[in-house]
């Protein structure tokens, strides 16, 4: 039987507008299996970043818990539990620091967590590069010299280096053309399966989505109105929400064109 490997309980976070209370997320309980991968869709404003970085330990929640392999997350995160969860954004190119090369970049999370021996982590630099499809020698690089899709890889190297088994994905190809993001995409279920990774996906993509997710969790207005395995929710979504984000979404199954017909004549 799958272990849980990160749970959420009946989490809410609320954010001070001016001199009113707004509710980001509210009450959203979900499990995630070890080695699955979960995507969370919805429009902008429906609480997906901020239910993320709730994961992550950015925010703490207002009410509610955060488990990982069982243990409640404390909402103040020391470096070993900032280290059990890593995140690859959305644009590669702000989330690398110009001023440091490739190498140092991915170093950096060595050094903060004590990986391995300092005279070994160069070639530990290296080896991961390579994992992410990229050859060693870019250690020695800047970000600006790279390509969208090569600095996307160098942020996936830099999570990896934590060995941690949960990877937070907030809108990891948005920024990236159709034949890159697809380079991408492989690259992280190939990722997963030989790292036995747990993903939370974040997107706004449902085509992304498609291709990825084992199961979906459909967010609007902060709280969770769907949740279900990816076939079903394409093929049979439960909400008109749902249905809604689905008719907007380019389609390339036959069943996905024929919900699409019914959806535009109001039938389902």
């Amino acid at each position: 039987m799958t272990s849980i490997h990160l749970a959420l309980r009946s989490v809410s976070k609320s954010f001070r507008v001016g001199a009113r209370s707004v509710r980001a997320v509210e009450g959203i309980s979900v499990e995630v299996a070890e080695g699955e991968c979960l995507a969370i869709v919805g429009e902008s404003g429906s609480g997906k970043s901020t239910l993320a970085n709730l994961v992550l330990g950015v925010y703490a929640p207002d009410a509610g818990s955060i488990m990982l392999d069982g243990a409640t997350l404390p909402a103040r995160r020391s470096l070993a539990n900032r280290r059990m969860v890593q995140l690859v954004q959305q644009n590669p190119l702000s989330s690398l620091n110009p001023k440091r090369t490739v190498g140092a970049s991915i170093r950096l999370s060595l050094d903060v967590h004590g990986i391995g021996k300092p005279s070994s982590r160069a070639s530990r630099i290296g080896w991961l590069l390579e994992e992410v499809g990229l050859p060693a020698e870019f250690a020695e690089r800047s970000p600006a010299a790279l390509s969208g899709g090569q600095r996307q890889r160098v942020a996936i190297a830099r999570a990896l280096a934590c060995e941690s088994r949960l990877v937070v994905l907030d809108e990891p190809t948005s920024s990236l053309d159709v034949i890159v993001q697809a380079r991408i995409l492989r690259l992280l279920k190939d990722l997963r399966a030989a790292r036995g990774l747990t993903y939370v996906f974040i997107t706004h993509d449902l085509a992304v989505v498609r291709n990825v997710a084992d199961r979906v969790m459909v967010l609007k207005e902060g709280a969770r109105v769907e949740i279900g395995e990816t076939a079903r929710i394409f093929t049979c979504p439960e909400h008109a929400y749902t249905r809604g984000l689905i008719a907007a979404s380019p389609v390339i199954a036959q069943e996905e064109q024929d919900l699409r017909d019914r959806l535009r004549q109001g039938i389902g």
